[in-house]
């Protein structure tokens, strides 16, 4: 027997639920329809397999410039700008509203701070050459300057990779061929035949980065790291890397010395100016990690302290594709740290011949003398700093870096690192070749090295037999190069 509601009102609060549930199913039934209909739409869309990311593009240069008109509001006690707001003309500036801008001015226009007298006698702003370097704001004596004009121009760097930095000269490039094919041909002695994995190995070490050597094993990778190390009269250590490697094994650790009463720092073997990373995806995560910073900013920090690794500074790892097992695949972040990933490959007949007719030579790499010092590579690194790289080769680099982020065949494109890396190593490649200037072949040669490992394959890619080196060989074909005046 059901109780009903003994308050005066009970039966209107009983009608009011009843209308209310009447209309709530109403809703309900509404909003069933419209979730078929957007399964249906769902459905009826095709969706691709494997998802793509596209990564956005950098702004323009132009985005970055604007004109506007400060008011009292726009500067503080010592007269800085404080906030851009939309500019006014100096004539209506006090009958305008301040939402009325102006008109954007061109790239490269100084930055400038009007005085009122300025502003009353010249309404239009004045806009000096493009060649004028940009000028410091100038401060106002007093915060109430309302409806004086100023030009903001944000901070960017200058247009070139060599801006500032002067141009090398021709003694400087010779120079710099001279020692670089110096350890070279140097290296060449124990690694016959593989100039190319040579050269880039000595391209890297100038750079300032890093190097992963990723082929079967008895194809040359130690011998070739250790015939660097001995080329340059520099520190050298060697980390075998093991699944039960510690990262206080690589760094270094911190212990309690009892003669002293103090605790003191025990650098590990990555103090040292060439490194060699032997079988580094045998380590653990944990492991692995121990070298993010290092390989990245070149300092180690153990328990707090920060502790500076000498310079020229270079890991070069070493990996082998075909045994997976008890390895741990490198991740994508420290993968991105190398400078350049080559291979050396088996030699060729002729080559092959002449080490097996001096076969009783048992350590190759042992027998090299050193031909260049460390200072030498710190001058030769300077001097491919004021290599000149031209817009047209700077453009050309970032269509090939913007093309990975949006092909179908790449998941995830280059980095901005990337590109930074590339032209790096094309202003080395250019002074090894006795040129203060980038050509566009210096690009089409490093581009796979330098960006190979940077990308990722989508699934259809990978299902297709398609590798990272294919798809950037017809990236770098379908992407015309820019046609230089060297002259």
């Amino acid at each position: 027997m059901t109780q009903h509601n003994e308050t005066p009102h009970g039966q209107d609060i009983d009608e009011e639920t009843v209308l209310a549930g009447a209309h709530g199913s109403a809703v309900e039934d509404a909003a069933a329809a419209s979730a078929d209909e957007t399964v249906l739409a769902d459905a009826s869309t095709p969706k691709p397999s494997v998802p793509h990311v596209v990564m956005p593009d950098l702004p323009t240069r132009e985005m970055f410039e604007h004109t506007h008109t400060t008011g009292g509001a726009d500067l503080d006690g010592d007269g800085t700008i404080l906030a851009s707001t939309p500019a006014t003309s100096p004539a209506t500036s006090t009958n305008t509203p301040a939402a009325s801008a102006t008109p954007v001015t061109p790239a490269g226009v100084a930055e400038t701070i009007l005085s009122p007298s300025q502003t009353a006698t010249a309404a239009p702003s004045v806009t000096p050459p493009a060649s004028a370097t940009s000028a410091t704001p100038s401060t106002p004596s007093s915060p109430a300057l309302a409806g004086t004009t100023a030009t903001v121009h944000n901070a960017l760097p200058p247009i070139g990779a060599v801006a500032g930095s002067g141009a090398a000269s021709n003694e400087e490039i010779a120079d710099f061929k001279r020692h670089f094919s110096a350890i070279v041909d140097n290296v060449s002695q124990a690694v016959v035949g593989k100039e190319t994995p040579v050269r880039q190995c000595v391209t890297a070490l100038v750079a300032g980065g890093h190097v992963l050597l990723e082929d079967n094993p008895g194809t040359g990778k130690t011998q070739l790291a250790r015939a660097l190390a001995n080329s340059v009269s520099v520190s050298f250590k060697r980390i075998q890397f093991t699944p039960d490697l510690l990262p206080s094994d690589v760094v270094g650790v911190t212990f309690y010395d009892q003669k002293s009463g103090e605790f003191s720092f025990r650098e590990g073997p990555i103090f040292a100016s060439i490194v060699l990373a032997d079988e580094i995806n045998r380590a653990s995560p944990k492991t692995q990690s121990a070298m993010l910073e290092v390989m990245e900013e070149q300092k180690v920090t153990v328990d707090g302290h920060t502790h500076p690794v000498p310079q020229p500074f270079i890991v070069i790892a070493t990996q082998n594709p075909i045994e997976q097992l008890g390895t741990y695949k490198l991740p994508e972040a420290q993968m991105d740290r190398f400078l350049i990933k080559t291979t050396i490959g088996y030699p060729s007949t002729e080559y092959s011949l002449d080490i097996l007719r001096q076969v009783n030579i048992t350590d190759r790499a042992g027998e090299l003398g050193a031909v260049a010092g460390g200072d030498d590579i710190l001058a030769m690194r300077t001097i491919a700093n004021k290599v000149r790289v031209a817009d047209a080769i700077l453009e050309y680099i970032m269509r090939i870096v913007e093309s990975t982020r949006h092909d179908e065949s790449i998941a995830v494109g280059s980095s901005m690192r990337g590109a930074l890396a590339l032209t790096r190593c094309a202003r080395v490649w250019a002074a090894a070749d006795g040129r203060g200037y980038v050509i566009p072949d210096d690009v089409k040669a490093l581009a796979v090295p330098v960006l190979a490992h940077r990308i990722l394959l989508t699934s259809d890619a990978v299902f297709a037999a398609n590798t990272p080196e294919d798809v950037l060989a017809r990236i770098l074909g379908e992407i015309p190069a820019p046609q230089l005046d060297v002259h």
